[in-house]
């Protein structure tokens, strides 16, 4: 075929779909596709690798006011309106693409078809969330009052199962291998830890809400969380180890069951 044709016809498709491209949406956007099956675990930990704050457990923000586990009177959960809806008011950064935003998005809009929390935009609310593309993925522990970053590095966090992760750090909920009775479900292969790691497996004061530990819960991390060399596993289920950990896809029905209880949905 005459070379001219073949350049005439490429720039007839590519003319053709930008047709169908929405509003404020670039061709870049349109071709960007997200993983099947996001290793949040690795994602989040070398997204955050170097970043300037001050971690805990990879992606918790150290506690500068209130945090969810150390709260008097409720006052680290989003509350309720009359209409029985928990609003989170949230603002998104402008530096996020199209795709970007819509990805954060669809996952507010999961919280939203199978909990009563809401993820709406700020208007004049004093306590709200501000996602940013700062240098990581992580958040706060619950409600702390005025502005509340969650960070999304932009080509290391703005997938589904990690904005959800986030998200639920952000509405109280720490991570599943170090809730208080993780012991009887996990075994930690401290061996396998460097020592100045081991800190992010310490067990917590949770409050576990008489539900079953969840292998599945898309706060648990993976199975080599941490390891001091590559593919060392860091974490066992018991009894059975084949059991899959650390998935990242949606959140788990155990995962919903629990904020539908902590917000009395």
């Amino acid at each position: 075929m005459d070379p001219r044709a073949s350049f005439s016809i490429l720039m007839l498709l590519v003319r053709f779909s930008q047709a169908f491209i929405l509003p404020g949406q670039k061709l870049a956007d349109t071709l960007v596709s997200e993983p099947e099956n996001v290793d949040i675990t690795t994602k989040i930990l070398e997204t955050n690798n170097g970043s300037a704050e001050i971690l805990l457990e990879g992606d918790l923000v150290f506690p500068k006011t209130r945090n969810a586990l150390y709260c008097l009177n409720n006052n680290c959960f989003w509350k309720k309106n009359a209409n029985n809806i928990v609003e989170v008011p949230y603002i998104v950064s402008s530096e996020y693409t199209y795709y970007e935003k819509s990805t954060i998005q669809s996952a507010m809009t999961s919280f939203a078809s199978k909990t009563c929390i809401r993820f709406v935009p700020r208007s004049s609310q004093i306590d709200y969330i501000s996602i940013e593309n700062l240098d990581g993925c992580y958040s706060s522990l619950g409600r702390t009052g005025g502005k509340q970053v969650v960070s999304l590095k932009r080509g290391g966090c703005v997938y589904h199962g990690i904005v959800e992760h986030e998200l639920n750090h952000a509405l109280g909920f720490y991570h599943e291998h170090t809730r208080s009775d993780r012991d009887q479900y996990v075994r930690i292969n401290w061996q396998n830890i460097s020592p100045d790691m081991a800190y992010n497996f310490q067990k917590q004061n949770t409050n576990n809400q008489n539900t079953p530990y969840d292998y599945g819960s898309v706060m648990h991390y993976g199975n080599t969380a941490f390891a001091t060399q590559y593919g060392l596993e860091t974490i066992t289920p018991i009894p059975d180890a084949s059991v899959q950990i650390g998935q990242r896809q949606e959140l788990s029905n155990i995962d919903i069951l629990r904020i539908n209880k902590l917000y009395g949905c």
